[in-house]
């Protein structure tokens, strides 16, 4: 359970963050661990991102909703992580071929 002055703390800290205003390190690095300890702050860093990296976010459509409920990925989890914009492009990736030191690519380990 949060106490009161971390809890106010913390709520200051993640309205920054979802207003796009700057956050200093310090801070971001005590919510962190705050985050890592405590599920509470957790879920409130994950919310204020999710509001940060969608600005157009309206209250009570659907996106907030899904906010509100702590559901689906933050866009910083996904990066690095190539999409496929149409089934030609699913067909080109595992139809392509590979060198020799990729071997078996196409086989889980």
């Amino acid at each position: 359970m949060l106490s009161t002055a971390y809890r106010l703390k913390l709520e200051n800290i993640c309205e920054r963050i979802a207003k796009g205003e700057t956050v200093e390190l310090n801070e971001i690095i005590w919510a962190e661990k705050l985050a890592k300890a405590n599920q509470t702050a957790a879920k409130f860093l994950r919310q204020a991102r999710r509001t940060a990296e969608n600005p157009d976010m309206q209250k009570d459509d659907l996106d907030d909703f899904l906010n509100q409920l702590d559901i689906g990925s933050l866009g910083h989890e996904r990066r690095g992580i190539r999409g496929f914009n149409s089934p030609d492009d699913i067909a080109e990736w595992f139809g392509r071929d590979r060198d020799d030191n990729e071997e078996n690519w196409r086989r889980r380990d």
